[in-house]
């Protein structure tokens, strides 16, 4: 999320730093280089150098997903299934809107297209800071909903450990066919590459994750497809005088503890409102909040106040920043939700959370960042799914006209064995 050079209101509290993007480009490049070339071994290496993990083999066997479940809470594995269920539920009913299509553009010449699923898929299920549970039900439950035939899912293993039990069990329960314990780089080049131990290549990577995850998934692109370049992650709170400063610092600090660059931004009409976040802020800090090492540092450095004249001010601000999350803590959700556009996913109302999205609500929390929600949307069942469309000709005098066409606009381009293709078939009928 960048803040526009023009158009933003009174800083009631300035961000002390701006992003800059991390020079990751020529390692990743490397990494990814080394891998294609030395297969596993390098793998291996490169493992053991980021993350001090070097098992026998990187893929996680059923007696492992066995031992984690068993050390896993009952009541949290619930909470678990209680969230796929959501995810599930959302992700169907977005499935049952994108249906084949078959058209008659003219009498005898029919135009459509059918829905096909990625054949493969690779998830990667970040596990650096946390163990990540619910960015695993977000990629492979949803992949397996369109209908995927294979889905591989990988996330960092820690030395003397793998995969933390509740990430593993999370993972196992979204329905990966196969897991492996690696993370990072390389995780994404096994992926993409099918080196040897970690099957074919897929044809897709999806998930979250750190600067070079992202840059890794952006080399890899073309040879694999990927669902987007996201991160850090960001909200953006509106607010009017009739919000709550108690729950805005709650909902500010809690998106602030995913890094310690993660953007965390009110804007408001109120300088009275805007003010008191802030007092709130620092005392919630103060008072023992559990993730303030993280939380705090990334409020300082990235967390921003921003005062504007009125409603259609803040909306002009907030489209122009298009945050991946935006809260609207003001009287008449229903005018807000008509005039912002630009936002990765939106939360009406006080009694809406990001926390609920990011975790169980059901709505995915894969989505565009630093801007990127001008022009593209989140992950979502139909990331997983193709439309190729066909043509049939049913009776070959009815495409005459195009025949027609074709070969005007082939000739004219100096193309005349595209037009001889389409002369042909009229000196046919």
């Amino acid at each position: 999320m960048q803040l526009p050079s023009t158009a933003f209101g009174t800083y009631i509290k300035a961000p002390r730093l701006k992003h800059h993007d991390l020079d990751v480009a020529e390692t990743v490049r490397e990494v990814l280089a080394d891998i294609a070339a030395g297969g596993v071994a390098t793998v291996r290496r490169y493992s053991r150098q980021f993350d001090g993990w070097s098992p026998a083999s990187f893929r996680v066997q059923s007696a492992d997903i066995q031992a984690a479940r068993s050390q896993t809470d009952d009541g949290l594995v619930a909470q678990i299934d209680r969230a796929l269920d959501n995810i599930r539920a959302f992700a169907s009913a977005q499935r049952d809107c994108i249906r084949p299509l078959d058209c008659e553009i003219r009498p005898g010449v029919r135009l459509g297209h059918r829905v096909v699923p990625v054949r493969s898929v690779g998830c990667y299920v970040p596990g650096g800071g946390y163990p990540l549970i619910a960015s695993a039900l977000m990629t492979i439950a949803v992949a397996r909903v369109a209908g995927v035939e294979r889905v591989v899912a990988c996330a960092p293993g820690k030395p003397d450990q793998g995969i933390h039990p509740v990430q593993l069990t999370a993972m196992a329960r979204a329905g990966a066919d196969e897991i492996y314990a690696i993370g990072g780089i390389q995780a994404l080049a096994a992926m993409a590459y099918g080196v040897d131990g970690f099957g074919a290549p897929v044809d897709l990577i999806c998930g979250a994750g750190n600067a070079y995850v992202a840059e890794a998934k952006r080399q890899l692109f073309g040879p694999v497809g990927i669902d987007l370049l996201a991160g850090p992650t960001e909200i953006l709170l509106i607010a009017d005088d009739t919000a709550d400063p108690t729950l805005l610092a709650y909902d500010l600090l809690g998106q602030a503890e995913h890094g310690v660059d993660s953007p965390a931004v009110l804007v408001t009409t109120s300088d009275a409102i805007g003010t008191a976040t802030i007092t709130e802020v620092d005392r919630i800090l103060a008072d023992g909040y559990p993730t303030a090492d993280v939380a705090g540092l990334a409020w300082r450095d990235f967390g921003a106040v921003v005062l504007c004249e009125s409603r259609e001010h803040v909306v002009a601000v907030s489209d122009a920043m298009a945050p991946e999350h935006l809260e609207v803590h003001a009287a008449d959700p229903g005018w807000w939700h008509d005039a912002l556009t630009n936002y990765g996913t939106i939360f009406l109302g006080a009694d809406a959370t990001v926390a609920y999205s990011d975790k169980a609500i059901g709505t995915n929390h894969v989505l565009p960042t630093r801007g990127a929600a001008r022009y593209t949307s989140g992950l979502w069942v139909g990331s997983f799914l193709k439309t190729p469309t066909y043509q049939l000709i049913e009776d070959p005098s009815a495409a005459e006209p195009v025949a027609e066409a074709t070969a005007a606009i082939s000739e004219a381009e100096g193309m005349f064995g595209h037009a001889l293709t389409a002369t042909v078939r009229m000196g046919r009928l």
